[in-house]
């Protein structure tokens, strides 16, 4: 058992820990969620305080309420990880 434990690294390296697929997944969450809010704006009739005007303002809306704040989330997260992988390396 001990032979077990010694085998697994210590420290997995910063590109195989996911700091890179959270960024990633995170900025283009973001990025369609406030897509979907300029297009529901500007060319899907808006939105008021019933909701949306159109049927495909109504699914820009709820694209939009999906994807900004898990975007937002994961990409939060991603930064973090990046800041403390930048961080650690720098303890070295």
């Amino acid at each position: 058992m001990a032979e077990r434990i010694s085998q697994i690294p210590k420290r997995l390296e910063s590109s195989a820990d996911g700091t890179r697929q959270l960024l990633q997944w995170g900025s283009s969450m973001t990025g369609v969620g406030l897509l979907a809010t300029i297009t529901l704006q500007t060319l899907l009739g808006g939105f008021g305080p019933t909701g949306a005007s159109t049927n495909t303002g109504w699914f820009a809306l709820i694209i939009a309420l999906m994807c900004i704040p898990f975007g937002s989330l994961l990409l939060l997260l991603g930064v973090a990880k990046w800041l403390r992988n930048s961080r650690l390396r720098r303890e070295k």
